[in-house]
């Protein structure tokens, strides 16, 4: 029942609804005690030969608006005490979804969406069911088995209510170790669907190299795996829960067998009328939904806290990247400098970065250049916080970008990653994400500064056109360029291109590169690619290597030195003169 205890922070918020919910719960058990009394009462009429039309109409009519009363009462408990459970269930989702986009890459890295995706539906769910059924089984088979007992015993006899009480105590210890065992199982049933679940979210997005690697058959039967493994588990939790039926219909049995056994003893000697009999049985019979329930609520409760359990442990997931005490609430411009000495990823040892020193003035393009590895896609992802514990300093206008409030930070910055996420959504939603008042001349002009519009236009709906999920309908440089408008929208104070030409030929990319010049003016440009020329324009060229700086200049200057750097634009510009003829 830890749950409960758990959850009170909750309940306390929701006091009012929870209250009324279980005054009206207790009125409902009150009533519930009428029909037994009157049957009780009918009998010993008849037997006494008392019964009049007029009687029965009368009790017909108690019995008549008991039933109406129950109704509505009924009606309006499940409103406060479920309608709460499900406030509790958007207030838990909305929590974890905020979680979700404080947290930092790192987090994503150890965590799978498919298993984020389950805490935020079956977890959740779950908890639901313990704040709503769960509340209403304890307190219903409380108030309801403990007014039955009373009513048996005050108005009956008490001695035939202990005697058909001695059977509840072993109820209580099992079904308290079947609640044991059902917890553990659970937890394993819960861990095993969300495996599943990324599964499926795994297979889905990579269904085109499954097919192209010919894998079907090999993922199905992964799949098939998997999904054994979740019907296995849960069997165990069913047939754990199964247990709990048959035990409280035993002890309730019994309970039956002494009540008659004894009360027709206690008739025979005159202790009770044949009424009271029957109105004894038939209380008893109102004491099989709170046991059975009470069996209910453990299956309840050991689900709740086992789903509790995994999303309280998921909100307490430290948040990596967050405001300074007193950051600033404006946005950073100015000169870029970075002095690092060393930069190694929270989860491993190996330094990524070492001895990075800088400086970018505003308005200049740096291309960033280097092998596969090198620390490209790391020097940017310091840049826009997406990492902090480095050893050094980043700033922007000579102030440490850890004094800017992360929301201000970004609003400088329009990145443009190697990875090109689009929503499935219209081209211009995409294209407006970061400004979604852009008006449709904006937009178009931002596409048009990237290349795109041209493409665009050709689309069935043009620029309402629907793109599919994460852009399945489009082609890698359509992705790519529609990513760039995007970014350019924003008229960021630092545009950052990290490998984002890669997909396109190389007129498009001097295009768009000569749009960006032209009207950029003033304003920070970062470039990294593995293509030269694409940077060779750039006011100051890092050649990065194993994390470290191993050339930096101008395009003239690097060529006028050995390295890598002249190496590798020889042997790009005889590809490239391969590829024509020459």
């Amino acid at each position: 029942m830890s749950v409960f205890k758990d959850l009170w922070w909750f309940f306390k918020s929701e006091k009012k609804a929870y209250a009324f919910g279980v005054i009206l719960l207790a009125f409902v058990a009150l009533l519930e005690l009428v029909p037994p009394m009157i049957v009780g009462k009918t009998v010993d009429f008849i037997a006494d030969g008392q019964v009049t039309t007029t009687l029965l109409v009368q009790l017909m009519l108690i019995l008549l608006i008991s039933a109406l009363v129950v109704y509505g009462l009924r009606y309006l408990w499940r409103i406060m005490i479920f309608g709460a459970s499900v406030r509790l269930a958007r207030l838990l989702r909305n929590n974890l979804y905020k979680h979700f986009t404080k947290m930092s890459p790192n987090f994503y890295q150890r965590k799978r969406v498919g298993d984020l995706m389950a805490h935020s539906t079956n977890d959740i769910q779950a908890i639901q069911q313990t704040a709503g059924a769960g509340v209403l089984t304890l307190v219903d088979s409380v108030m309801t088995g403990g007014f039955v007992i009373i009513a048996m015993a005050t108005t009956i006899s008490w001695k035939l209510t202990l005697i058909c009480l001695i059977p509840l105590p072993f109820m209580a210890i099992s079904t308290n170790y079947y609640g044991t065992l059902l917890h553990k199982t659970f937890h394993k049933a819960q861990a095993a669907f969300s495996s599943l679940n990324d599964k499926v979210q795994e297979s889905v997005n990579g269904i085109k190299v499954i097919k192209t690697f010919g894998q079907e058959k090999e993922d199905i039967e992964e799949f098939e795996k998997q999904s054994n493994d979740v019907v296995k588990k849960n069997i165990t939790v069913a047939k754990i829960d199964s247990l709990f039926d048959p035990t409280i219909g035993l002890i309730v049995g019994i309970s039956f067998f002494l009540a008659v056994s004894f009360g027709s003893y206690f008739v025979v000697n005159e202790e009770m009328t044949i009424g009271q009999l029957v109105a004894f049985t038939t209380y008893l019979g109102l004491l099989v939904w709170p046991m059975l329930a009470f069996g209910w609520l453990f299956n309840i409760v050991e689900r709740g806290r086992a789903s509790y359990d995994r999303v309280t442990a998921l909100l307490k997931e430290e948040v990596d990247i967050e405001d300074i005490k007193d950051a600033k609430a404006t946005i950073p411009t100015g000169d870029i400098e970075y002095n690092l000495k060393d930069f190694y990823y929270p989860t491993k040892k190996e330094v990524v970065l070492e001895n990075i020193h800088f400086q970018l003035r505003q308005g200049e393009t740096l291309g960033i250049v280097g092998k596969t590895g090198s620390g490209k896609t790391t020097l940017l992802k310091l840049l826009i916080r997406e990492f902090d514990g480095y050893d050094g300093e980043i700033t922007i206008g000579n102030q440490s970008i850890k004094y800017f409030q992360l929301d201000y930070l970004r609003q400088a910055i329009g990145y443009v990653p190697q990875d090109h996420f689009l929503f499935s959504s219209t081209v211009s939603d995409n294209i407006s994400f970061a400004v979604p008042t852009a008006s449709y001349n904006d937009i178009i002009n931002a596409a048009k500064l990237a290349n795109i519009h041209e493409d665009i236009v050709q689309f069935t709906e043009g620029y309402e056109t629907i793109v599919g999920e994460r852009g399945v309908s489009l082609s890698g440089g359509q992705k790519q360029r529609i990513s760039i408008a995007r970014a350019l929208l924003m008229n960021p104070e630092i545009l950052i291109l990290d490998d984002s030409l890669s997909a396109v030929d190389a007129k498009t990319e001097e295009t768009i590169l000569s749009a960006l010049k032209r009207e950029r003016l003033g304003k920070t440009t970062i470039i990294t690619s593995h293509r030269l020329s694409a940077i060779q324009h750039a006011n100051i060229i890092l050649v990065l290597d194993e994390g470290k700086i191993v050339q930096i200049g101008t395009h003239d200057e690097l060529m006028k030195e050995e390295g890598w750097y002249k190496d590798m634009y020889h042997r790009q510009q005889l590809e490239s003169l391969v590829e024509h003829g020459g």
